[in-house]
């Protein structure tokens, strides 16, 4: 086991998100986020916070983590950052002068995939699908430990950098076309066709179809795809990000979402691919 590190704690409290208090737990719990941060080469994250306090909380705690970290304090700033920054991560909150996270995170998708996370006191259902149907890959709310949110900062950035590039070294030994039905899977070229014609797909769509694909007629419950497909084990993870992966998935490839052919439910168990 590691050596134990002093794990900071934000308390947020307040329907404005004001912080009240940064408390630090008392040494004894193994917590590795520095060398995880080692690991990933001075990663450089962007927060986009427009209530100053918070950001410069934020800011100052990831840098201890080891990150490179930078802050803007409206949208439209935060945009233009985020799209010629090269940064590794991205956290948003929603609510920004000049252009709400959710239009932030919209561009972004555009154009690349660095991982976003929402970090946001709006904590309704409705705003936390929003946020993963715009292409967020998580979605923190207020209250939250610092650790957690550093638990999320760290399997994105994994799923993002060293696991990719260790499936890509993968897949590229493997070349070759996944075809199910209707649906041709490229893992080479990192593409979906249906009917021939392409399907446009998220990272994080992609990423599970394939995944299932390549486990054809296997079923996964939600707290394993969460894991295989985010990272996350089931304390960090919440696993409506599967649902809402799923649901949008659906739409895309099937001809009913309804009555799905392709991405099936087994009953009592999750999700899997059906061989047809």
């Amino acid at each position: 086991m590691g050596r134990a590190f002093s794990s900071p704690v934000l308390i947020f409290r307040g329907k404005c998100g004001k912080i009240q208090s940064v408390q630090y737990r008392k040494p004894g719990w193994a917590y590795c986020g520095r060398r995880d941060a080692a690991l990933d080469e001075k990663k450089r994250i962007l927060v986009v916070e427009d209530e100053k306090n918070i950001a410069t909380v934020l800011s100052y705690n990831i840098k201890k983590e080891g990150y490179d970290c930078d802050v803007a304090y409206d949208g439209e700033t935060g945009l233009n950052m985020a799209l010629t920054g090269g940064y590794d991560l991205l956290l948003l909150d929603i609510m920004l002068p000049r252009m709400t996270g959710f239009e932030i995170c919209e561009q972004v998708r555009m154009k690349s995939q660095v991982p976003i996370i929402f970090v946001t006191a709006r904590e309704e259902d409705k705003d936390k699908i929003l946020g993963l149907e715009t292409g967020a890959d998580d979605y923190v709310t207020k209250p939250f430990s610092f650790k957690e949110l550093m638990a999320r900062v760290r399997a994105n950035i994994r799923r993002s950098s060293g696991e990719v590039v260790r499936r890509k070294e993968e897949e590229t030994a493997r070349r070759g076309v996944l075809r199910i039905g209707d649906l041709e899977i490229d893992r080479e070229r990192y593409s979906v066709t249906k009917d021939g014609e392409p399907v446009e797909l998220s990272k994080k769509d992609y990423d599970l179809i394939l995944f299932l694909a390549e486990n054809v007629g296997t079923a996964f419950t939600r707290e394993e795809l969460l894991e295989k497909i985010w990272g996350y084990d089931g304390y960090f993870g919440d696993i409506r990000t599967v649902d809402v992966t799923v649901s949008r998935i659906r739409k895309k490839i099937e001809r009913d979402p309804a009555r799905p052919e392709y991405l099936m439910t087994k009953r009592g168990v999750g999700y899997f691919l059906n061989a047809r």
